[in-house]
């Protein structure tokens, strides 16, 4: 493809990724799934995301801004949305299912209820009721002071379980240690209705290591989405916990982890290099694979087969810009295949016959990939989340030394 601006470029990717939002939604007004976003296109086309509505309605307010649709168009959607998250999609407790089925609401399949895909759609909403104000902030006000966050706290730990399953009505798992659910801590602390305590973030473990470069706290896998996600509607610049630590620091020096990594596995993996590097969750030759990552951390090292996400520079623009935008660049212009409808597509792989370019678009990585770009670009969610009382209120709680 043609050498282009870099605005140029985060202006066509941007424009793919909400045109996913925009039109892999549930469109149908009559629809109990009204607003619903798939969970990847073009394959399985009655499944949604809850997490992909978060950033949906985030992307509402990047689209309007940037006048891709009118103000009015992206008010009419974000009220449907919350209004079916509210009355029609299957929850418990105020959280919801993983998955939804696009177009009643109910929960797809054997799908789990999760706290961290709950909080990304809260996460969503709040942002959206920040933008438009009016009806849209206050439906979403009412989602978020529905969520029973006390009801998903082990007492007999003091952590967060991770998930719910319906069927044997019991929680399961625990957020033992670091990774994206930073939001977590921020938006429970902060509930007027069910608060947790929070010392709740104090429970996790923080694991330490380096990779050729800065020590930093590392998540089990090293997928990079585990550094992005909480940081793309918490502005954490600068903030230091009454530890010492500097979360947004942590992304950056796991992101130049990630790209060296990388380039040290050039004799490997023919696609990756300097340009090409951030692994995370993504689709891969054999299907989705949500560990891969790079070393410190050995379960996802172990997993590595050349695979390369586009959104794992493009989540950590804001951390390392000028080498997120040499590899997008790189993608967009020696890899013709990886481009599609939405932008990039989902990943790619060289190392199988023939070459591998992932055929779906994935919502959470098309998310990541616009709300980071928008960061980057003009601050826009940053700025709306840091005028949310409760965002400010459970980051303040949780890092700060008087709290």
């Amino acid at each position: 493809m043609n050498r282009i601006g870099d605005d140029e470029l985060l202006d066509l990717e941007s424009r793919g990724c909400f045109d996913y939002f925009w039109r892999e939604a549930n469109t149908d007004r009559t629809s109990p799934g009204y607003g619903l976003v798939r969970d990847r296109a073009p394959s399985l086309p009655g499944m949604a995301s809850i997490a992909a509505v978060g950033f949906g309605l985030a992307a509402l307010a990047i689209g309007a801004e940037r006048g891709w649709v009118t103000p009015d168009e992206a008010e009419e959607r974000a009220i449907g949305t919350i209004e079916t998250c509210l009355t029609h999609a299957e929850q418990r407790r105020g959280f919801f299912f993983h998955f939804l089925d696009l177009h009643t609401g109910r929960a797809y399949g054997n799908s789990e209820v999760s706290i961290i895909d709950s909080a990304i759609a809260v996460c969503g909403m709040l942002t959206a009721g920040e933008y438009f104000g009016g009806e849209v902030r206050r439906l979403a006000e009412a989602v978020y002071r529905r969520v029973e966050w006390d009801w998903f706290r082990d007492p007999r730990t003091n952590l967060f379980y991770m998930g719910y399953n319906d069927r044997t009505q019991a929680h399961f798992g625990a957020w033992d240690h670091y990774a994206e659910q930073l939001m977590i801590y921020f938006l429970a602390a902060a509930s007027p209705t069910h608060p947790v305590p929070a010392s709740m973030y104090e429970e996790f473990r923080r694991d330490s290591g380096r990779f050729g470069g800065e020590p930093f706290i590392h998540s089990e896998s090293g997928a990079l989405f585990v550094y992005q996600f909480s940081h793309a509607w918490f502005d954490l610049r600068g903030r230091r916990d009454k530890s010492g630590i500097d979360w947004f620091a942590n992304s950056v020096e796991a992101s130049r982890a990630s790209r060296r990594y990388a380039m040290e596995r050039t004799h490997r993996f023919r696609g990756f290099g300097a340009d090409s590097w951030g692994l995370t969750a993504c689709d891969g030759p054999s299907g989705y694979n949500g560990s891969y990552g790079a070393l410190p951390n050995r379960i996802g090292e172990k997993l590595v087969d050349g695979t390369v996400p586009p959104c794992g520079a493009a989540g950590s623009l804001v951390f390392t810009p000028t080498e997120a935008l040499a590899a997008l660049r790189h993608y967009y212009e020696d890899l013709p295949e990886l481009w599609g409808p939405y932008g990039f597509h989902d990943a790619f792989n060289l190392e199988v016959k023939p070459a591998w370019f992932a055929p779906d678009a994935i919502g959470i990585d098309k998310g990541i990939t616009l709300l980071m770009a928008e960061n980057y670009r003009s601050a826009l969610i940053w700025k709306l989340f840091g005028r949310c009382s409760h965002a400010v209120r459970g980051v303040s709680r949780c890092l700060d030394e008087e709290n």
